[in-house]
This record gives structure tokens, C-alpha cells and sequence, in this order.
């Protein structure tokens, strides 16, 4: 449990900077560059990331189980899932989607969160997903207050919301049918 929970401190910490320091960022790359400032920001989210998993993974071993969610809620998961990847796309494909979301890759954390939360019911769990959701809600709250930084992605263009859902809807299959069981062991379905 504290390679998970070293991994998250780690990974959301770096990606939590901007909400609590907002001009380190700009400090950082006016002092360093650009390159000194991804580098490191990479590095340590890396860790937390692989700290994160291997973390995660570990615990699948003897589950501590805070509560029993009734297996319908497995199904409202799947429903919920089914917009977050076109979401997901949409913030390197500007168009309507990204206009009127204004911070989908938050937005799709938030569901994606909710939803495992919903149909999960470890420790394990409750701290991974938990700490999304509260991570992505935090952020999102200070985006009101600050500038994001730049998001490298597509030109703007018409077809963009268009290659963002038929894109998000061909990796949600992707993720139920295979993926999912593939990455994490677990299959959504069956």
C-alpha cells in the first residue's frame, strides 16, 4: 500500500503545482528552459506513475474490501466510460467538444474517477480513484482563478469533433474488449 501510495504523492503532486505554486511553472522554465522543466516534470510523474501501477498492482493480492458494490453499478460504469475517451481525444482536437468542456482531460479524469469508484470497492481502490477525483476537482477548480498551460495538439478544424468521438468510441471497445484485460488484468465484461 505505500509504493501506491508513494506513487500517487509522486505523480499527482507534479501535477498538482500549478494549483498550489501557479508561477513556479513559468519560474522554473524563465530560469532553466523549457527542457529542464519537462524533464524533470516527466521524470518524476514517470515514477509516480510506475510506483502508481506497480503499487496498485500489489494490493490485488490480499484486497482490503471497504464496501460490496452491487454489480449493476459495473454496468453504469461502462455507460459512464463511454463518453470519456471521445472527451479525452477532444483536448488535442479542438472543436465544439473542447469548446464547450473547456477542460476535458479534467472532465474525463472526473468520470472515469467517479465510475471505477462506483464499481470498485478496495482500499486500494477508494485511494487510486479517489485521488483522481479529488486531484481532477481541485485542478479544476483553479483553472477559474489561473491560465492552463498551452496544450500542444491538432489545428483547429471542423472535423475534430468528429475524429475525437469515432476515435474515443473505437478505444472504448477497444479498452472493453481487450485492453482493460490486456493492461489490467481485469475484463469490464465477462
Amino acid at each position: 500500500m505505500a509504493v501506491l501510495i508513494l506513487g500517487l504523492v509522486l505523480f499527482l503532486g507534479t501535477h498538482a503545482i500549478s494549483i498550489f505554486k501557479p508561477g513556479l511553472r513559468t519560474q522554473v522554465i524563465d530560469r532553466f528552459g523549457v527542457a529542464a522543466w519537462q524533464g524533470v516534470f516527466g521524470l518524476l510523474s514517470l515514477i509516480g506513475f510506475v510506483l502508481l501501477v506497480n503499487g496498485y498492482a500489489a494490493t490485488r493480492e490480499a484486497p482490503l474490501v471497504l464496501y460490496d458494490p452491487p454489480s449493476w453499478l459495473r454496468h453504469v460504469n461502462l455507460l459512464l466510460m463511454l463518453p470519456v475517451f471521445p472527451i479525452l481525444l477532444s483536448t488535442y482536437l479542438p472543436g465544439r467538444i473542447q469548446t464547450a468542456v473547456k477542460h476535458p482531460m479534467l472532465l474525463a479524469v472526473k468520470i472515469w474517477a467517479f465510475g471505477h469508484l462506483l464499481a470498485n470497492g478496495t482500499l486500494a481502490d477508494v485511494l487510486l480513484f479517489g485521488s483522481f477525483l479529488a486531484w481532477a476537482v481541485a485542478d479544476r477548480i483553479s483553472l477559474k482563478h489561473r491560465a492552463g498551460p498551452p496544450v500542444q495538439g491538432a489545428p483547429p478544424n471542423r472535423v475534430n469533433d468528429a475524429i475525437a468521438v469515432v476515435g474515443g468510441l473505437v478505444l472504448y471497445l477497444l479498452f472493453i474488449f481487450w485492453l482493460h484485460k490486456a493492461l489490467m488484468g481485469v475484463a469490464p465484461i465477462g
